[in-house]
């Protein structure tokens, strides 16, 4: 049996018996077969073929169908009496043997669907029925998946019939974790709804039952539940409902539990009938339960909210089709409260992840995204006088300071929030990086980075430490970063060979790029994980496929070594720049030159320093940062098209800078540990962060104390951290009463401010230096 949904005030149950599928409606508390369809004519004549699994599409659309013999078959529903065959034959041979299991996911925003079966194997298909991925690493038959996304690391959980559970990402870099399941046999694995919480069921050989949470970070059960009795002859079944409830099948009853006590909440056998071990499943909304019969039919149990929906279904009539069967349910009453204690469970909130959003083509309705203003303030700007915003004094803001963070001795050379927002990281000059994560909490219910909470300096329960290879003379190494896209692995190098490293467990996957010359900037492409651009000491960018240990390019432009990097996926380009002062243009397709500009320094500077480049979000317009200037590029023409100096607040040379999450901030840190935040179109300074704001007056007494590199959380556009020359780093945020820094800087007139220049025919690259 699959799980079911409410479409309107109808509930479709797809279950299956031999090689029949059924499509069954319930309609004013009877359930009628609405579809009943038969396999091709090839599987009907083999008696030894049957269905194993079927699963429902998330968006209600598609049924997926594994058999106990090689294939997976997609339908289409398409109505309230249509259902069409999606594919014909396309999965035939999915797997030597067995499909144990099925189940849809959405990598990369791509609706597939997983399967897994007696050959050990793991495969993603997409909906055509081409192979995306492959999986293998277990030694016994794979029982089942279960594919989640958690923040924005998309992953497959899989567990197999010798009680091994890995976990995959869409990498094909091999399984990143190897738990052992209790029993040490056939478990299921599910997550709650809002998807914060993992729970596996399973059976041992014996018939010994278990019911958990797991730690997924360790790798650890975080609590068992009590309450099985029965020596079964089979695999228990369970399901998750509100974020709260779990129920399995045992014992010719259902059982229930609240998630946060072990103890069995309560227990029905439904008014008798149940077979001994009930497959089960609660609708979405979690007040409807559907379990199996042990005369092959089904029985739906309601909580006070599901009887209430029943009733609504009465005011209104369906009709069926004359051709339809009615299902043979048990006799019994179909609708049975399933406890007292159950029915008072309160209505999932309207904007929890148990209820499913309105969804059309995979993007949400446009109107959930808008926030609404907070106050009249905020909706305009416009009628307040504008004045630069100083903040001074610590309470002007909010910060926090990571702890076990400071080491005097070692600065913070790079620094990176993950992709999800829940952690940042830190690179040392002594090659060692450091991660802190953010837990959910009352203070902090979103689980992200935020100054509300101290959060954890996080580390394996190995023990491991990323520790990257650091020659003896680690005083000239240039530290560089890189975080793949779905937070599961970290490239880094301080003057040794670069390593990745698994994020879960910080262990060392491969290490490559032996030096001389040594690695000076990393990049992940942004299409593909296994392709890398990395910057050497020797001025070159060499095109790594990590996959196969080779490098696909070389790229020969610049004259010193490379200090960034940074891809355009909407003009396919890559932008390197360098200590020379030059950016260059390189095209990805064919990796030609097309360009190389020097950046504008001022009369008598010489051509050094780091410089660094990042795309705006709109992938066109580019950030320069150079310790004399910010500038912004248009991509798209190569040409710069702003440009800002340091000058009276201001005046020291710059130390890092980088666009905020939305792209309409930039932040940029001073060498005298002054913080500014620009508007990003205008490049006009709309607030100043002064050191006595954030560093403490011990810290900034003993020693000249300036934060080296900045970083912009990926979603709250208002919140950046800074790695500090003291070791320490810091998270800082503006007050709760100001919420953003400053005001929203004024266009005069179309006209630009006098603290920026734009381009023009006098600062446009000579001939030569486009060379």
């Amino acid at each position: 049996m699959s799980p079911i949904g409410m479409t309107g005030l109808i509930l479709f149950v797809c279950s299956f018996s031999g090689k029949k599928i059924y499509l069954q409606k319930l309609n004013k508390y009877s359930l009628h077969s609405l579809i009943m369809f038969f396999l091709q004519a090839a599987i009907v004549k083999d008696s030894s073929i049957s269905v194993s699994r079927i699963a429902w599409s998330p968006d209600g659309n598609l049924i997926g169908v594994a058999f106990t013999k090689h294939l997976i078959h997609l339908y289409t529903y398409q109505g309230s009496s249509e259902l069409g065959q999606h594919l014909e034959a396309c999965f035939v041979d999915a797997h030597v043997g067995g499909v144990n299991d099925i189940a849809f996911s959405h990598p990369n925003k791509q609706l597939c669907i997983v399967t897994c079966g007696d050959d050990k194997l793991i495969k993603v298909w997409d909906l055509s029925g081409r192979k995306l991925f492959h999986f293998e690493g277990h030694e016994a038959p794979v029982y089942s998946v279960c594919p989640h996304q958690k923040e924005n690391i998309q992953f497959i959980f899989s567990t197999a019939v010798d009680g091994k559970i890995k976990a995959w990402l869409y990498d094909n870099m091999g399984s990143r974790v190897d738990y052992d399941a209790p029993g040490l046999w056939c478990t299921t694995m599910l997550y709650s709804a809002d998807g914060s919480r993992l729970f596996s069921c399973g059976t041992s050989k014996d018939g010994d039952s278990f019911l958990v949470e797991w730690n997924e970070s360790e790798g650890a059960i975080k609590r068992s539940y009590i309450g099985f009795r029965k020596k079964s002859a089979g695999v228990v079944q369970f399901d998750t409902t509100r974020n709260r409830f779990l129920a399995a099948g045992e014992d010719n009853q259902i059982k229930f539990w609240d998630m946060d006590n072990t103890n069995m909440l309560t227990s029905t056998e439904a008014e008798g009938g149940l077979p001994s071990l009930p497959r089960l499943r609660f609708n979405r909304e979690g007040n409807l339960l559907v379990v199996t019969t042990a005369d092959n039919g089904l029985k739906i149990l309601a909580n006070a909210d599901g009887l209430r929906a029943f009733k609504a279904m009465e005011t209104r009539s369906y009709d069926i089709s004359k051709g339809t069967t009615e299902m043979k349910v048990s006799s019994s009453a179909l609708v049975t409260s399933i406890s007292p204690v159950i029915s008072k469970v309160e209505r999932v909130d309207r904007s929890s992840p148990a209820r499913p959003p309105p969804i059309i083509n995979g993007v949400e309705s446009i109107a959930r995204g808008i926030e609404k203003p907070r106050n009249l303030e905020e909706v305009s700007d416009k009628a307040k006088p504008w004045e630069l915003t100083e903040i001074v004094n610590p309470v002007q803001c909010r910060a926090v300071t990571m702890p076990e963070g400071t080491d005097s001795a070692c600065k913070v050379a790079r620094l990176l929030y993950t992709n999800s927002g829940v952690g940042i990281l830190a690179l040392g000059s002594n090659g060692v990086q450091k991660l802190w994560k953010w837990g959910r909490s009352e203070q902090n219910p979103g689980g992200k980075a935020s100054t509300s909470v101290v959060p954890q300096h996080w580390h394996p329960s190995n023990g491991l430490l990323m520790t990257n290879d650091v020659p003896e003379n680690s005083e000239e190494a240039v530290p560089c970063i890189a975080l793949s896209k779905n937070d599961s692995y970290v490239m880094s190098a301080c003057g040794g060979k670069v390593s990745l490293f698994n994020m879960m467990n910080f262990k060392v996957m491969t290490t490559f790029m032996q030096p001389p010359p040594a690695s000076t900037f990393l990049a992940f492409h942004p299409q593909d994980n296994n392709i890398i651009a990395v910057g050497m000491e020797d001025s070159t960018i060499q095109i790594y496929n990590v996959r196969v240990d080779e490098v696909k390019t070389k790229l020969k432009g610049h004259q010193k070594r490379i200090t960034g990097l940074a891809f355009s996926t909407s003009l396919n380009i890559l932008v390197s720049s360098g200590a020379d002062a030059q950016i260059i243009f390189w095209n990805t397709d064919t990796w030609e030159k097309r360009k190389s500009v020097a950046i504008q320094l001022p009369a008598g500077k010489a051509p050094i320093g780091d410089t660094r480049v990042q795309f705006h979000s709109d992938q066109v317009r580019l950030l320069v940062c150079h310790e004399t200037q910010l500038a912004l590029y248009d991509a798209a023409k190569m040409e710069r098209i702003r440009q800002w100096v340091p000058q009276d607040v201001l005046s020291s040379p710059i130390s890092c800078a980088v666009y905020s999450c939305n792209s309409q901030l930039i932040y940029a840190t001073f060498t005298d540990g002054n913080i500014g935040v620009f508007d990003a179109d205008s490049l006009r300074l709309r607030c100043r962060i002064a050191p006595s704001a954030y560093i403490s007056q011990a810290s900034s007494n003993s020693q000249t104390v300036y934060p080296l590199v900045v970083a912009a959380h990926p979603q709250e556009p208002n919140q950046l951290g800074v790695g500090l020359t003291d070791g320490s780093i810091k998270v800082i945020e503006p007050s709760e009463t100001e919420r953003k820094w400053g005001v929203a800087v004024p266009v005069d007139n179309g006209t630009e401010n006098s603290r920026t220049a734009t381009s023009s025919a006098t600062n446009n690259p000579t001939p030569e230096q486009l060379q």
